[in-house]
């Protein structure tokens, strides 16, 4: 851990968890063939001037690639997260993530924390040894966002822009300004150090207070993503219900089935939902569509995750599944 602070200032934390922000491709040109994870947090700080009167720490929770992102890790990096937003000398904090997975994480902290102080994610589009990166200035951009007075919740920033933790998703696979928070827009931007607010700060839940005791190799609730498309067929399905009939340890719990439109389903998916259903699966639709919400109908057979998207939705079934066992 570094800890730049001195007496009377307020802290803002810093915690790695690796990704492309971390990345080290073999030369500076290379801005795909990288390796994610290889550069600790303190080293990204370097050069790194924090507001005046806010000091810097850093910790490094993990370091992976985002894609191989595991729920151990968003329990330790919650549980930190809580721990910081208990002290009242700690401002806020910032996350620095990979790309690929971070609306999901920023979501789990979002339906975890009473973050009555900002936390807020931060990424990189090219590795740390680019000729241009563009992590440096995404960090310093976190920075004042989690040093802004009144600011609270969890939010991403990229490329300048403030999304919340709700509505934010990865929508470019190279681009810079990868992210966007589809028709609900932005929460604002960060102007040279600045935040601009174009929205009000998202309100503040209810901790789940469980997120101390979860052990790091807990195994979460298993909930499946399974696409509705022209041509399905149920027989996925199917065969993760008779896992689950047939007693296998770590069967399915849970299926979210990536719907078309207003949440239409095929109708061998719908069918085979159906069955699932009846063996005690939990289901629940979420749209394709990167923009809009789940519009419910009278008589609907399967609840839906209003705006919520697939991978973001499996996230909140987990966790309602969890707090059906108490945990």
């Amino acid at each position: 851990m570094i800890d730049q602070k001195a007496s009377g200032e307020r802290r803002v934390l810093v915690l790695g968890t690796g990704g492309t922000i971390a990345g080290r491709a073999a030369s500076g040109g290379d801005n795909i063939g990288y390796v994610a994870g290889q550069v600790g947090v303190a080293e990204l700080l370097a050069g790194i001037e924090a507001p005046p009167g806010v000091a810097l720490e850093a910790e490094q929770v993990a370091q992976v690639d985002s894609k191989d992102m595991e729920y151990s890790i968003w329990c330790a990096l919650a549980r930190r997260c809580a721990q910081a937003l208990a002290d009242p000398a700690v401002a806020g904090i910032v996350v620095t993530h990979g790309t690929d997975t971070l609306e999901e994480t920023a979501f789990f902290l979002h339906s975890v924390l009473a973050a009555s102080k900002p936390v807020v994610l931060t990424c990189a589009m090219r590795p740390a040894s680019a000729l241009s990166p563009d992590g440096p200035q995404n960090v310093r951009d976190a920075i004042a966002v989690a040093a802004t007075p009144d600011a609270h919740g969890v939010s991403v920033v990229c490329a300048g822009v403030v999304h919340g933790a709700v509505d934010v998703q990865k929508v470019h696979t190279y681009r810079l300004d990868a992210f966007g928070s589809g028709d609900g827009g932005p929460l604002g931007f960060v102007e040279e150090g600045q935040m601009r607010l174009t929205k009000p700060w998202p309100a503040v839940g209810p901790e789940v207070a469980a997120v101390y005791d979860w052990a790091q190799d807990m195994d979460p609730p298993r909930v499946e993503i399974v696409f509705s498309h022209a041509g399905a067929r149920g027989a996925l399905i199917d065969s993760l219900v008779a896992q689950r009939t047939g007693g296998e340890a770590g069967a399915v719990r849970g299926l979210v089935l990536a719907a078309t439109g207003n949440g239409t389903l095929h109708r061998e998916i719908e069918q085979a939902a159906a069955r699932a259903q009846a063996a005690g699966v939990r289901v629940v639709r979420a749209t394709r569509c990167s923009q809009g919400r789940i519009l419910a109908k009278p008589g609907d057979s399967i609840p839906d995750a209003g705006a919520l998207s697939p991978v973001k939705a499996r996230v909140w079934l987990q966790l309602a599944l969890l707090a059906g066992e108490g945990r």
